[in-house]
């Protein structure tokens, strides 16, 4: 499938406005890609390493996910770009014939730096702290202004990311949506270290931007690509206005010199679960209406409605998948661990309102597998989570095509929250 505007030199016009939601910033849409189309809003399941873990990309299929995303950082360490390029780019390489995004490393970068890895805190509990790491960790990354220099987590050797490295491994993972390397801050970092940090992310925002056209045209073989900005700035309001403008003007600059520019932008970085739909909030109303906006790594239900009306298309998060491999099970009832006691003799689904591979295993059988510690409880959970995060923002957009959107919210969240357990 191609797009409009599919050549090297053509600005990227990919996502096309729906319905607006009345009062908000909110809307439905749709994301064109080579590889399909995406209607918004969209959850987007991640597959770090090019899998959904414990399910098979056909299940995920299934379940009605439009898209996936996979990790750079992790694909560049194992089994190497050069692989997936030969493959012919991430879908084919793990057999999904859908839309696929990557996400630039930045995250693995900065976690691996204060060595919290895979968990960042939406919680300040401690001073302001450029120096913050995690108790017992080493520091495995260096950022400076040219790049970062890390340590495989995997094997202890040295690797260097710059914004051109980011891109050309993109570019050869060959993901429909890509993003522009960036430097993901804590909560604890000084106002002064956020200050340079954004205007470090500017600056390697352009180096994308410029390395990102010179390989669309070097790569015409393979689909053209959507390169979308990604908005740091931490908390602080002017920063994240701040940021928003910059990259919205280094886009037009690079589209008025017969660049591609941004596609689509990014809302990065860590930040209070109560500050989200402000921080949100400040960036959209810079931003362009006309073009994407997706979140990185949000799922819970409270903060996916407070995202789709801050005019967010897309976010994605790890937490249905991981969740699920502990036995937390979402339900519209509420969130509850089928490794509870009191689930060994229930023969009910894991949720009757939803229909889905899992579907057709019982609570019961679940626990056991859990006790018995069997690989397949934590593929049936994954799906069912999965499924119900998807159903959860495909009724969303619906909703708000109806014109009914506070209305289902409000219900699903009454019922939800007096749920969970």
């Amino acid at each position: 499938m191609t797009t409009p505007d599919d050549t090297d030199h053509a600005p990227d016009r990919s996502f096309e406005l729906g319905t607006p939601l009345e009062g908000t910033l909110g809307r439905t849409g749709v994301i064109h890609t080579p590889h399909g189309d995406i209607a918004t809003p969209a959850f987007i399941p991640v597959g770090t390493k090019a899998t959904v873990k414990t399910v098979l990309p056909e299940a995920v299929a299934d379940l009605g996910a439009q898209a996936v995303l996979a990790n750079a950082y992790h694909l560049y360490l194992q089994p190497g770009p050069a692989i997936i390029d030969a493959a012919g780019g991430l879908g084919r390489f793990m057999n999904w014939p859908g839309p696929t995004y990557t996400d630039s490393g930045g995250f693995q970068v900065m976690s691996l730096g204060v060595g919290f890895k895979k968990v960042i805190s939406m919680e300040v509990r401690d001073a302001e702290n450029d120096d913050v790491i995690a108790p017992g960790k080493e520091r495995l990354a260096r950022v400076d202004d040219d790049g970062v220099t890390f340590k495989s987590h995997l094997d202890g050797t040295t690797h260097r990311f710059t914004p051109e490295v980011s891109m050309q491994i993109q570019h050869q993972l060959g993901a429909d949506i890509i993003f522009a390397f960036d430097e993901l801050t804590t909560l604890m970092n000084t106002r002064p270290y956020q200050v340079n940090s954004l205007e470090r992310t500017r600056l390697w925002a352009i180096r994308c931007l410029a390395e990102h056209n010179r390989l669309t045209a070097e790569r015409s073989h393979r689909p053209v690509q959507s390169l979308w900005g990604v908005i740091q700035g931490a908390q602080y309001e002017d920063l994240r206005r701040l940021a928003a403008r910059d990259l919205m003007e280094a886009s037009r600059r690079d589209q008025d010199a017969g660049g591609r520019g941004f596609g689509g932008y990014g809302i990065g970085g860590a930040l209070e679960k109560e500050n989200l739909g402000r921080i949100v909030g400040w960036v959209n109303s810079e931003l362009p209406t006309e073009t994407a906006k997706h979140l990185l790594g949000i799922s819970e239900p409270d903060d996916i409605f407070t995202a789709i009306e801050s005019g967010i298309d897309t976010f994605d998060c790890v937490s249905p998948s991981r969740v699920a491999r502990n036995g937390a099970i979402y339900s519209f009832d509420g969130r509850y661990n089928v490794t509870n006691a009191r689930f060994r003799s229930d023969f009910g689904s894991l949720d009757p309102e939803l229909d889905n591979y899992a579907t057709q295993y019982s609570r019961a059988y679940i626990h056991h597998l859990f006790k018995a510690k069997e690989g397949l409880a934590s593929t049936l959970c994954t799906i069912h989570n999965e499924h119900f995060i998807v159903t959860l923002v495909d009724r969303a957009r619906q909703a708000i095509e109806d014109g009914n959107y506070a209305e289902y919210r409000d219900g699903f969240l009454a019922r939800y929250y007096a749920g969970s357990t």
